[in-house]
């Protein structure tokens, strides 16, 4: 199949497609006139890219799980090496969500005080 069915297919775009491919995550064949051909294995893959993209993991983080793109990420039980992956990453968005929860709590505070508390800011 061509780039733009499996984009379609999988409910991402070309350029994602292109991007994963450019990453070493998935492989192409190309066709006499220049035109990526991807095979039926290529589906699970970006689905599977998707999946852990989807929870929260980077494109580098999901590289740790290319030796099980191929089959059912979300059936199949985790690896240390997965879970460390995980772990690391939930570790980053806390330290993420951390941070951006003190720059609310400060400007909310400077909004405040500069209106002497007469405008609230929305919830």
């Amino acid at each position: 199949m061509r780039i733009g069915e499996l984009a379609r297919v999988t409910g991402t775009t070309a350029r994602a497609v292109r991007h994963y491919e450019q990453a070493g995550l998935i492989s192409s064949q190309r066709a006499s006139n220049g035109y990526r051909i991807y095979d039926e294995g290529a589906l699970v893959r970006v689905r599977n890219i998707r999946y852990l993209l989807a929870a929260g993991l980077t494109l580098d983080d999901v590289r740790v799980f290319l030796p099980c793109l191929d089959g059912d990420v979300a059936a199949a039980p985790p690896s240390d090496k997965g879970l460390r992956v995980a772990l690391e990453r939930l570790a980053v968005l806390n330290e993420r969500i951390a941070a951006q929860t003190e720059a609310r709590d400060r400007l909310e505070a400077a909004f405040r005080q500069a209106t002497d508390g007469r405008i609230h800011p929305a919830a």
